[in-house]
């Protein structure tokens, strides 16, 4: 599913950042741990001790709050005010007045905002630049902000043809409801997904793991997977992207592919590690 946000002003857009400060008063250490856990997978690391991490749409700020708590100087942003809220939230909390965790609001499509902020050897955006309105144009900025020999961590909506299209359609239908519609809107869609994967689990006699995810309410990065429903039904704008186009994008940008994870072809996000 997605994650944070950012991008220039558009008409509709999903708040974000008002989703994910209901999130912060679940977070607690199992959550950060999740989030240092996913990110240490997810690079390879062991740690980010001396590292320049770069958090394009922080969203919560948990991914930021993991990179921090593993040892890197961390500049998070987000375009979504709220976001900025959540994410300077949880630097008070765990590192306040803390030099080395900068946070601000941004917008990576912002040729002058990007600009002033250099290059860093992490620069990590995880379900974010799909949900810009410019996906391509932000990816060719993100790029540019990777030292070289850094690397380029995102994450981007799996392009699933006409199934993309018609979860367009779900999204602008739910930016354009009354606020007292959104939610039950949300169960309404989510739940034909829902069955399916606890039918799915039944026969692959994983209901025990279904369940206990379902009580926890985590995923495995730590974030709240009600919110995350939220964001994926709600999320506009939206845009799609297959592993191959990603794939050439970033070769001809002078980068080479290191780690992918994909969501096998379905809904959700496909992972992708570059090198520069």
């Amino acid at each position: 599913m997605s994650g944070e946000q950012t991008g220039s002003a558009v008409e509709g857009r999903f708040e974000f950042g008002e989703n994910w400060r209901v999130f912060l008063d679940v977070v607690d250490e199992r959550r950060i741990a999740d989030s240092e856990a996913a990110l240490t997978k997810l690079l390879r690391l062991d740690g980010l001790r001396g590292k320049r991490f770069l958090d394009i749409g922080s969203g919560s700020g948990l991914s930021s709050l993991a990179a921090r708590r593993m040892g890197a100087t961390v500049r998070s942003f987000d375009y979504d005010p709220a976001s900025v809220w959540c994410t300077s939230e949880l630097r008070r909390r765990y590192f306040p007045e803390d030099p080395d965790w900068v946070v601000s609001r941004g917008d990576v499509l912002s040729a002058e905002f990007v600009g002033t902020l250099g290059q860093f050897d992490v620069v990590y955006s995880w379900g974010v630049l799909h949900h810009t309105g410019a996906m391509w144009r932000a990816l060719d900025a993100a790029a540019g902000l990777v030292a070289p020999g850094g690397t380029l961590c995102v994450a981007l909506y799996n392009d699933q043809g006409i199934y993309s299209r018609a979860w367009s359609v779900v999204k602008r239908v739910y930016v354009g409801l009354p606020a007292m519609l959104r939610l039950p809107y949300v169960a309404l869609v989510y739940a034909p997904i829902e069955l399916r994967h606890l039918a799915r689990c039944c026969l692959t006699l994983e209901l025990g793991r279904y369940l206990r995810r379902l009580v926890e309410g985590r995923t495995a990065r730590g974030m709240s997977r009600w919110r995350d429903i939220v964001d994926w039904v709600g999320g506009w704008p939206f845009e799609v992207a297959s592993p191959e186009t990603v794939f050439r994008f970033f070769r001809d940008r002078g980068m080479r592919l290191e780690e992918m994870t994909t969501c096998g072809g379905g809904m959700g996000c496909n992972e992708f590690v570059f090198r520069k």
